[in-house]
């Protein structure tokens, strides 16, 4: 595996969410496709690729158990995990990482559809974790709401879980031995043992350690401490206000800061502002830190939070406006600029955010 890079010589991470038509509410409405295939496989296809061929370090990929929440008229989702696993052979270096809810699902499931998606990915997949917490979620599945004040600790529990699960086997613990009709050694697989307030889990798990050894692990700021996330999901309501809350989520003990983004781009001769306006006529967008305007201004504004933050995650605002914007204008500069590197194939995820891969638990601790 290539080393990992020093901070002075590692490139800022540039990612972007692709659920749905974009991020503001209305984006449907300006979508370059047929509503009919929102959800077919040409549709993921088409701007994953178009992502990975513009030279993001990673996709994110919005995932909720229940329909049309936000009232963006979209009647139906496909699975996170599945339509990044779907992406995994048809890219070669984005990052792929899917919401995967903490509250209503199986630990043992998320932690093993993750490891998959690691091995089909070679090694880019992450984990977005999700806290939504409503009672349409809770019935989906049959049970009861969850506390807000438990959500916290159930987060750290599952999250726990998947990395002892993730570690359950050691890395040399399959094999393959023909000869004597072993596929793996049984002395280095691991019970998981977690006992956790409302589940616990034996393990080990179904499927071998993944790739990166953990996959990294994405969290909104607001669930650190309890959430041991490896990359903090920083937002605030201006653009302002974005270092202050990377530096925040630093002292609350994050690894590495990912800043989140609302973009708006000028685009085939129209003002990002007119472009609101109308999108905002139809209904308005209630979103974070946003940008307005032209690319050779996003190109300044991402310099300046890559000073203050390992990397930026964009939300586009109509995703077949904006990433052909970002594609052409926007990320060459950054590059030309040596702001950003693209993501070389066979690069792993980890190694796209300078994190050294880990030690398996249970091998270490059986060495001392």
């Amino acid at each position: 595996m290539p080393s990992t890079p020093p901070p002075s010589q590692r490139s800022a991470v540039l990612g972007i969410e692709l659920d749905g038509d974009g991020a503001h509410p209305a984006a449907w409405r300006f979508a370059a496709h047929e509503p009919g295939t929102l959800l077919s496989g040409s549709r993921i296809r088409g701007t994953v690729q178009a992502a990975d061929i513009a030279g993001f370090h990673l996709a994110t990929f919005r995932d909720s158990r229940t329909t049309d929440t936000e009232g963006t008229g979209i009647a139906g989702r496909i699975d996170a995990i599945q339509r990044a696993a779907f992406s995994a052979p048809l890219t070669r270096s984005i990052g792929l990482v899917p919401e995967a809810g903490v509250l209503y699902t199986e630990p043992f499931h998320v932690a093993t559809q993750l490891a998959s998606l690691d091995y089909s990915s070679h090694g880019r997949a992450g984990w977005l974790v999700n806290v939504e917490n409503t009672v349409q979620e809770s019935r989906s599945v049959g049970r009861d709401a969850i506390a807000e004040a438990d959500v916290q600790s159930e987060a750290r529990d599952v999250v726990e879980t998947a990395r002892r699960l993730w570690d359950s086997w050691e890395d040399d613990a399959v094999i393959r031995d023909a000869a004597a009709g072993r596929y793996l050694d049984a002395d280095k697989l691991h019970y998981a043992d977690f006992e956790g307030s409302r589940f616990s889990v034996k393990g080990p798990s179904i499927i071998p350690r993944p790739l990166q050894g953990q996959l990294p692990v994405f969290a909104v700021a607001a669930l650190l401490p309890a959430v041991e996330a490896d990359v903090a999901l920083v937002s605030a309501a201006t653009l302002e206000g974005l270092a202050a809350a990377a530096a925040s989520a630093r002292e609350a003990g994050a690894a590495r800061t990912l800043v989140e983004l609302d973009v708006v781009l000028d685009s085939r001769g129209r003002r990002a502002a007119d472009r609101l306006e109308e999108l905002d006529a139809h209904q308005r967008w209630t979103g974070g830190a946003r940008y307005v305007g032209n690319a050779a201004g996003l190109v300044d504004l991402l310099a300046a939070l890559f000073k203050d933050s390992d990397g930026v995650r964009i939300h586009p605002a109509v995703l077949d406006t904006e990433l052909p914007e970002l594609a052409a204008a926007v990320l060459p500069e950054l590059r030309r600029a040596n702001i950003i590197t693209a993501p070389a194939p066979g690069c792993t995820l980890r190694e796209s955010f300078g994190l050294t891969r880990p030690a398996n638990r249970y091998a270490a601790a059986a060495a001392h």
